[in-house]
C-alpha cells in the first residue's frame, strides 16, 4: 500500500470540482447560440454572471492554497490547474461575448463548422467535470486526458474547415472579420482545455 505524508484536504478538490462544472454550465449556455433567433444578449450576460463566479472560485482557491501549509498536491501544479480552467471559461465567455457585441445574431444561422466546435468542446468541458472528483484518488485519470488531447486535434480540423467556409466567399468582408475573431476564441478555449488535461497528467505522474 502508498502511503502518503500529504493532507488529503477536501475543500481543494472541491475547488476544481465546481469549476469543471462551470465549464459544462458555460457550454451548455455558448450551445445556445447554435439555435436560429437566440436571443444573443441574454446568452452573453448568463456567462458573464458563469465567468464571474468562477474568478471568484479561483481567488478563493488561491487564498486556500496561501493559507495552507502543506497542501494534498504541489501549489504550482494547483495554481496552473487552477488558472488554466479559468482560461478555458474566459475563452468561452469571450466567443458568447463577441457574438452578441458584433451583432451577429442577424445571420439565419451559425455555419455548421461552427456548431461542429460546439460540440467539441461541449464533449471536452464533460469529460473535465467528470475527471475533476477523481483527481482525489487519481483513478482512472488516463483515458480522461487521452481523449481530451483527441478532441483538440477534431476542434482544430473543425476550426480548419470553418476558416475555408469563412473565406469561401459566402459571408461579406466585415462578417468573416467578426466570424473569424469568434471562431479564434473557440478555437483557443479547445487548445486550454488540453492545457487542463496535460496538467492533469503532470499531477498523475508525480503523485504516482
Amino acid at each position: 500500500m502508498r502511503f502518503s505524508l500529504r493532507p488529503q484536504d477536501d475543500a481543494f478538490y472541491q475547488f476544481f470540482t465546481r469549476a469543471g462544472q462551470n465549464l459544462v454550465r458555460g457550454m451548455e449556455i455558448l450551445s445556445e447560440l447554435a439555435v436560429p433567433g437566440t436571443d444573443t444578449q441574454s446568452v452573453s450576460e448568463r456567462l458573464v454572471e458563469v465567468e464571474h463566479d468562477n474568478d471568484q472560485l479561483t481567488h478563493d482557491l488561491y487564498n486556500k492554497i496561501n493559507s495552507t501549509f502543506v497542501t494534498p498536491l504541489d501549489r504550482e501544479d494547483m495554481y496552473a490547474l487552477g488558472s488554466q480552467l479559468d482560461d478555458v471559461l474566459d475563452h468561452i465567455e469571450a466567443a458568447g461575448n463577441l457574438v452578441y457585441l458584433y451583432g451577429l445574431s442577424e445571420l439565419p444561422a451559425p455555419p455548421r463548422e461552427m456548431i461542429d466546435l460546439f460540440d467539441v468542446l461541449n464533449a471536452q468541458a464533460r469529460l473535465t467535470a467528470d475527471a475533476m472528483p477523481r483527481l482525489k484518488g487519481m483513478k482512472d485519470l488516463k483515458d480522461y486526458w487521452v481523449e481530451v488531447n483527441r478532441l483538440e486535434n477534431d476542434g482544430d480540423r473543425a476550426y480548419r474547415m470553418l476558416l475555408v467556409r469563412l473565406f469561401s466567399g459566402e459571408y461579406d468582408a466585415l462578417t468573416v472579420l467578426k466570424m473569424k475573431e469568434v471562431a479564434d476564441e473557440l478555437e483557443a478555449a479547445c487548445d486550454a482545455f488540453e492545457h487542463v488535461a496535460n496538467t492533469i497528467e503532470t499531477i498523475a505522474v508525480k503523485e504516482s
